[in-house]
């Protein structure tokens, strides 16, 4: 399923809240974390958002990909397996 979609370009003040709130106008979030610094706790500026579906995925996609969230123009699509 291509339900997982990598959110680049994150504002570092965002939240996992601000994240799932975004997405949340396009279906059912279940889970929105934006990745941080193991060290610093700091945020590393991307995040991963799952939608209950992949139509739910494709329609953030569509809408949200380029578009402005707290002041930086994000970049939202499929999220790729991580490489071992």
């Amino acid at each position: 399923m291509n339900n997982k979609l990598f959110v680049g370009n994150i504002s570092w003040d965002a939240t996992n809240e601000d994240l799932e709130s975004l997405f949340a106008e396009f279906g059912e979030v279940t889970s929105a974390r934006i990745v941080t610094d193991k060290f610093s706790g700091k945020s590393r500026g991307f995040g991963f958002v799952e939608m209950a579906t992949e139509d739910q995925a494709q329609a953030a996609i569509k809408a949200l990909d380029g578009k402005e969230f707290m002041g930086r123009e994000i970049a939202v699509n499929i999220a790729r397996p991580k490489e071992q």
